[in-house]
């Protein structure tokens, strides 16, 4: 990392030019990744990144390099680049910074990057093992573990000068039945801000048996049925459809520009009075929190939408510029190689009080979404496609069959407004999502919920 004195000199340096701000971001990174096939290992792989960022603004456009040449030439070289793209001005300006200590919020007792090899491959071989103890048509499963280890120092124009270490892990289970010729897969993959002491509560081995369990119930789904109805969406990672179909819409990325649906609509209501939805980076370590944001600001709980109204966005510092609002702590970026703008933390529906049994019970032919996967949306009109991982028919009031082949078809909007019940058992699931900005871990959530019409798209003939 560059010494207070050589920042002081950069920021200078930059702000001799037509720009009224400028920021560096460094970055100093380990990333490690171990995988499985079968209980033997397959790679062992580790990654060490350095480099920094440098970004000028002027009103609201800005120009953004990054290298990985740390010596004093090489960044004077960048910084001049930049103020050549905004125009040198010769102005009497000498910035002075001062350090800001945080506090940590998501301490980690056993780092995973220098923890023993042998001790993560034995987290891998327990994950294994107890994936293939749970029935015998489970004839292959693939496992990973994930670790990185983050140190950022944020620096700007303004006097800021802050540091952070961010550090996370993650461990992934694909297991594969089969019957016959037929052979499904099931996958679980939890993460935190924490060290290795994170299984001791996410073990390997119930990591290893959920993703078994999924692949056996997948062995014995009929294809599902297709039409709108009912559909009861599960908590935990459920709460991707908010994410995509209404979290991309909330950022100000979309919102600055009007590319979203939910553009100019802050204090009127786009959901249904049962939906509070939070986005929250201060949650002591969870996947997606962090202690600052790429910007060097504290993280916020933000609260997105109150009682069915959207109450504020997601706010970066340009973005905010455009809009004429202050930043929400909100800004995000995978590494110095990109300029960061407003991203989702850990995004949630908030509990409310209706219960799982009265949202089966009220339904006499619809869907029970469990577990959701992959899908996607357009922004602008909030259009989505998510499929349906793990779903049973309801019938009668009764989670009866499971099914494949379901897709979850709909608007980001019309979800919203179609939330008539909202159950008490909340819970957060791991992802990574991409943007313009990169490749950033996030959790979604929600507790089970009850939407009262959505489009099912399925597989089965009628």
């Amino acid at each position: 990392m560059l010494k207070q004195e050589q920042l002081e000199q950069l920021l200078t340096r930059a702000m001799q030019s037509n720009a009224d701000f400028a920021e560096i971001f460094e970055e100093e990174g380990t990333n490690e990744g171990i995988s499985m096939l079968n209980d033997k290992v397959e790679s062992v792989n580790r990654n060490y990144k350095a480099g920094i960022g440098i970004r000028l603004y002027q009103g609201v456009q800005s120009v953004y390099g990054y290298s990985n040449q740390m010596d004093a030439a090489s960044l004077q070289a960048l910084v001049d680049d930049l103020r050549d793209a905004l125009g040198r001005k010769q102005v009497d300006i000498s910035v002075s910074l001062k350090e800001e200590i945080i506090e940590n919020r998501h301490p980690v007792q056993i780092d995973p990057i220098d923890a023993p090899l042998q001790e993560k491959v034995a987290l891998l071989q327990r994950a294994d093992q107890a994936a293939k103890a749970v029935d015998e048509k489970i004839v292959k499963t693939q496992t990973g573990l994930s670790s990185v280890r983050q140190h950022v120092q944020i620096s700007n124009s303004e006097g800021k000068l802050v540091r952070d270490t961010r550090i996370r892990t993650r461990l992934r289970v694909s297991a594969y039945a089969q019957q016959d010729e037929d052979m499904q897969s099931g996958f679980d993959a939890p993460g935190a801000s924490k060290g290795l002491e994170f299984f001791e509560e996410a073990t390997p081995e119930s990591i290893g048996q959920e993703a078994s369990r999924i692949a056996l119930v997948l062995l014995e789904a009929k294809d599902c049925p297709s039409g709108k109805m009912p559909v009861v969406i599960d908590n935990g990672f459920g709460g991707v459809i908010f994410h995509e179909a209404c979290g991309h819409a909330l950022e100000a990325t979309a919102v600055a520009k009007n590319q979203s649906v939910f553009a100019g609509k802050q204090g009127k209501q786009i959901a249904s009075p049962k939906v509070t939805a939070y986005d929250d980076g201060t949650i002591p370590n969870a996947w997606g929190s962090e202690n600052i944001d790429d910007e060097g600001n504290l993280q916020q709980r933000r609260c997105l939408i109150e009682n069915g109204i959207l109450k504020t966005y997601m706010i970066d510092r340009l973005n905010g510029r455009r809009m004429g609002l202050s930043s929400t702590g909100s800004s995000r970026r995978q590494s110095y190689k990109y300029e960061p703008t407003s991203r989702m933390s850990n995004t949630f529906i908030a509990a409310g009080q209706d219960s799982f049994e009265d949202m089966i019970g009220s339904i006499k032919k619809g869907l029970y979404a469990k577990k959701m996967g992959g899908g996607s949306v357009n922004p602008q009109t909030g259009e989505f496609n998510f499929a349906v991982n793990e779903g049973y028919l309801i019938e009668n009031g009764q989670i009866t069959i499971p099914v494949k082949g379901a897709s979850l078809i709909g608007t980001g909007a019309e979800i919203l407004m179609n939330i008539d019940m909202v159950g008490t058992n909340l819970e957060r699931g791991t992802g990574m999502c991409g943007a313009s900005s990169g490749s950033i871990p996030t959790d979604v959530g929600q507790p089970a919920i009850r939407v009262s019409s959505i489009t099912v798209g399925g597989t089965a003939n009628e």
